[in-house]
């Protein structure tokens, strides 16, 4: 309805209407009920001297009267984490199923950028992200968790916006913003008065790699870490119900995909809003994951996964699921965790590890530091040291701190940025100072094979540790287990050979990639046909009216 109302709005003739009756709604009137909607400024044309030779020179994108789907072109960027990664999955395929064309920079009508607010880095890139495709006459509609965490920033003004939670909104967001309208839609998504989790997990979707689904099953968390801006942006708990993620977890399958990633700002408290749990989840999902396919957990915070470490654990043994776990330890010191608002101490870390690595044979665990936290000391980054040359992390990731507006980590004293600089480095050599695969050689692993590696040069397979084995670019090797022998490493992977025929390869799924795109056709001529319907009515209407007063 929103579309039909809309779809007029703009054209010579206010609105068709008139012809009948000078009190009809006009098209001005109809958005007055619509506050997510600014419509543009319709100025006379007038005669300015050519001074300003940028202004002359700038092209101002395309204002078009009616969209209709198939003729515009969005190209889509995203930035962050893989929550972030699966919203922009989605919304492409929202905008594919209703034939917008998705494609690069350059040809592009609308620029689409989905952005991050935990580093400042990652908005700076973000912000001339936005200023390049303005400078290049784009439309440009901005999502994600900095307009979302601070929809009020002077370089988002007059840009349209897609919140966190509206993102089953982003074919009106776009057909608006193309006719040259502002629409920011930031509200929480709510049923019978309740927020839930965020759009449904049944939308379509164009997936980045069409073998790996990435399943958010709860957004926002329960902590109120200083140093975080994502929570300004997730806000509090809230979970999918698990019906709903096993739901998407069938369909993912059969639409071809080998492999499920769970992702959230915390797995750990999944479910604690909805009287579930992760484990409880993780059993549910395992007796739909089909032979020779793989799920993956996604990170945790250590506060949350504590009361579960049993029944995780042997999920985690699970033939079907990656003996793998993210679990951010951030700090060594108890002083800092403390002042960070983490809710856990050093020792409650260790346990999770210690736990994991003796329940689950081979277990990856993977964690992050923050160096330079405003109130580390010198003995506190020590613990830090400690800490990691006691695990040798095979997968640490190291960060320096940054304030982020609004947070309170932003109002305290900070540390001189070259000590943060010299104990980033510090940690860094400590990391590479040691080979987590150094005896691996001549070792045989079975390996899922679904990614291409950063270089192109190799398809990338992974062991149930979830450890990255690197193999040759052979033909209808992706989506494939197979038998392989390593023949050398490096500090973050494994190469190896395969040991198979191509007659023994093991393909993980059934595709049936012709049913999504079935399904995105039938979308797209369900849309033309409306189309279609409204212009033959219009013109009907049109003509009898003309026609009616010729004989008046």
């Amino acid at each position: 309805m929103y579309q039909l109302e809309n779809n007029f709005a703009g054209n010579d003739i206010d609105d068709i209407e008139d012809l009948i009756s000078a009190e009809d709604v006009k098209p001005q009137e109809r958005y007055q009920n619509k506050k997510s909607v600014t419509v543009r400024a319709k100025k006379r044309a007038q005669i300015k001297p050519e001074t300003d030779v940028e202004e002359k020179l700038t092209p101002r994108p395309t204002i078009y009267e009616s969209v209709i789907p198939g003729t515009q072109k969005v190209f889509v960027k995203t930035w962050g984490c893989a929550h972030n990664n699966s919203d922009s999955e989605y919304m492409a395929g929202q905008l594919a199923a209703y034939g917008y064309q998705l494609s690069g920079k350059e040809e592009a009508d609308l620029w689409l950028l989905n952005s991050c607010t935990v580093k400042n880095p990652s908005e700076d890139t973000f912000r001339n992200e936005i200023e390049t495709g303005m400078s290049n006459g784009k439309h440009v509609v901005v999502a994600g968790c900095v307009p979302q965490g601070a929809p009020k920033s002077d370089y988002l003004r007059g840009l349209s916006v897609i919140g966190v939670q509206q993102i089953d909104r982003v074919v009106e967001v776009v057909e608006e913003t193309l006719k040259g309208h502002s629409v920011r839609l930031l509200q929480n998504k709510k049923v019978h008065g309740r927020r839930v989790a965020g759009a449904p997990l049944s939308l379509p979707k164009v997936r980045k790699n069409p073998l790996i689904e990435i399943i958010s099953i709860n957004t926002g968390c329960l902590n109120q870490c200083t140093y975080c801006k994502t929570k300004h942006a997730r806000g509090d708990l809230a979970s999918y119900p698990p019906e709903e993620i096993v739901d998407r977890a069938r369909q993912s399958f059969a639409e071809g995909c080998c492999e499920i990633w769970l992702t959230s700002e915390d797995t750990g408290a999944y479910g604690r809003d909805i009287g579930s749990s992760l484990p409880e989840l993780l059993w549910q999902l395992v007796e739909v994951i089909p032979e020779n396919c793989m799920l993956r957990v996604g990170m945790t915070n250590p506060p949350y996964i504590l009361e579960h470490l049993e029944e995780v654990a042997k999920v985690l043994q699970h033939p079907r699921v990656y003996g793998f776990l993210h679990v951010p330890v951030q700090s060594g010191s108890d002083s800092v965790l403390g002042e960070m608002k983490r809710e856990y101490c050093r020792k409650d870390f260790e346990h999770v590890v210690d736990f994991l690595r003796e329940r689950v044979p081979g277990v990856t665990i993977a964690t992050d530091i923050i160096c330079g936290f405003p109130t580390e000391t010198e003995a506190d980054f020590e613990e830090t040291v400690t800490l990691c040359s006691k695990y040798r992390f095979p997968s640490l990731f190291i960060n320096q701190f940054f304030p982020r507006p609004g947070t309170p980590a932003a109002k305290m004293e900070r540390i001189p940025a070259n000590l943060v600089k010299k104990r980033t480095k510090r940690l860094t050599e400590l990391f590479y100072s040691y080979e987590p695969y150094a005896q691996r050689v001549g070792e045989t692993y079975t390996v899922l094979v679904t990614e291409i590696s950063h270089d192109k040069l190799h398809y990338v397979g992974h062991n149930k540790s979830y450890e990255q084995v690197l193999l040759p670019m052979r033909d209808n090797l992706l989506g494939t287990r197979v038998h392989v022998r390593i023949t050398s490493v490096s500090k973050f992977s494994m190469v190896g050979e395969i040991m198979d025929d191509e007659r023994d390869w093991t393909r993980c799924a059934q595709k049936q990639a012709e049913a999504p795109m079935e399904s995105a056709r039938m979308s797209r001529d369900k849309l033309i046909q409306r189309y279609v319907g409204i212009a033959l009515v219009v013109g009907s209407v049109a003509f009898l009216l003309q026609l009616l007063i010729k004989l008046l």
